[in-house]
């Protein structure tokens, strides 16, 4: 799987969906968080997830910032409020 970010949502459930849910996926060997997981993949399997791309000027500032990173260029703040006080 490609090293993406994830993000967590929570959703509240009545008791009577929720144990419903539950059964459904100990049927299958699943905690709750995989068989929700796997019924949202399934449901947009078959959708093209768009994909936006970026605008020059954008791309351009983003590459200079990873190259300025690869050359060591940047540092690292430890702290936000002594390297604001420090500008």
């Amino acid at each position: 799987m490609s090293n993406t970010q994830t993000t967590q949502v929570k959703v509240t459930l009545s008791d009577e969906l929720y144990l419903h849910l539950r059964s459904r996926a100990e049927r299958f060997g699943l905690n709750l968080a995989a068989y929700i997981r796997n019924l949202v993949i399934n449901d947009v399997k078959d959708i093209d997830i768009p994909v936006f791309k970026m605008s020059e000027n954008r791309e351009k500032i983003a590459l200079k910032a990873l190259d300025d990173y690869n050359r060591g260029k940047t540092k690292v703040v430890d702290n936000l409020d002594n390297y604001l006080a420090n500008l």
